[in-house]
């Protein structure tokens, strides 16, 4: 019978876990590339077969094709203002290596979880500061807001049961640590 709350155990779930948050930040990040492309496809979608969501939301489906066409616009007149959305894009990729740290040494690399959920709780005032000054519906601030939240979720799941394989693992350092206290080291 295997242990369901032992180390392997702890560090299986963790891993779970963590190539879930990796997907997500490479897919988000990924889904920055095409952004002219999905708002097409998505203003697209809301005169077409998507129609009824434009009639239950016309606030989103003005957004989206406010959105499509500053976009086209800006792809036909100064394509470099997207080079930003390209680092947008990087970012994520380059912050999905990040967590590949906790995958190999959970305990060890903590410190990644912590900064993410760090990031995540800034994306709130990040929202709340830049949207209004960029002209961002409130609503739509909500939505990018809603990354960080449902971003801090899986981390705070993976930090607690990296501290329960820290402390199940713990004991295994003891005896090392006592067995070196009482030796001073050479000055």
């Amino acid at each position: 019978m295997s242990d369901t709350n032992g180390p392997m155990a702890l560090l299986k779930r963790i891993r779970v876990w963590l190539v879930v948050f990796i997907v997500c930040l490479v897919l988000s990040g990924a889904t920055a590339f095409p952004l002219v492309t999905e708002l097409r496809l998505l203003d697209s979608a809301l005169d077409t077969w998507a129609a009824p969501v434009a009639e239950l939301l016309p606030g989103l489906a003005e957004w989206i094709d406010r959105v499509r066409t500053g976009l086209e616009g800006a792809d036909a007149d100064a394509p470099y203002l997207l080079y930003g959305t390209d680092w947008l894009a990087f970012a994520h990729l380059v912050i999905a290596v990040a967590f590949y740290g906790p995958y190999r040494d959970p305990v060890r690399n903590i410190w990644v979880i912590e900064f993410g959920m760090i990031a995540c709780v800034g994306i709130i005032p990040l929202a709340l500061i830049c949207g209004p000054i960029r002209g961002i519906p409130f609503w739509w601030s909500v939505i990018d807001m809603s990354f960080g939240v449902f971003g801090i979720l899986p981390l705070l799941v993976v930090r607690r049961l990296i501290k329960r394989l820290e402390a199940l693992e713990a004991p295994e350092a003891a005896p090392a640590l006592t067995a070196t206290a009482g030796r001073t080291s050479p000055a």
